[in-house]
């Protein structure tokens, strides 16, 4: 028995071939899947037609709607992500002055120390638990 025969054996809901399409009658056929190429060529039989259905099909040309849609979500995109570069530089340049300010404060911090030192005060520093 052959292979289609015994998918719509199975299959009782498909046993009138003739109101299938065509590619499902041959994705039916074959139990390992649609052979591509003959897609292809079933398509391409109608010239120019044919092929720019298939390119559409497989996704290599696409309509101005998606495509406008595509560049439209791509700017958004790259806006957003300008804008978060900006603040993350803001907040870099932020961390920068402030780790200037804390060496700033810890050299004024050694400084009175020693002076104080010098001038005969023992300070006295805070001691670990």
């Amino acid at each position: 028995m052959p292979p289609q025969r015994q998918i719509f054996q199975r299959l009782p809901c498909l046993e009138v071939p003739l109101l299938l399409p065509t590619l499902v009658r041959l994705a039916v056929a074959e139990e390992t899947g649609p052979d591509i190429g003959k897609m292809i060529g079933q398509f391409a039989q109608y010239g120019i037609v044919g092929v720019v259905v298939v390119l559409l099909l497989i996704g290599i040309i696409v309509p101005k709607y998606v495509m406008t849609s595509l560049t439209a979500d791509r700017d958004k995109w790259r806006e957003a992500f300008e804008k978060e570069r900006e603040a993350h530089q803001a907040t870099r340049e932020q961390l920068a002055k402030a780790e200037e300010r804390g060496d700033v404060a810890i050299e004024q911090g050694k400084t009175l120390t020693r002076l104080l030192e010098e001038l005969g005060h023992r300070p006295e520093l805070p001691r670990s638990a």
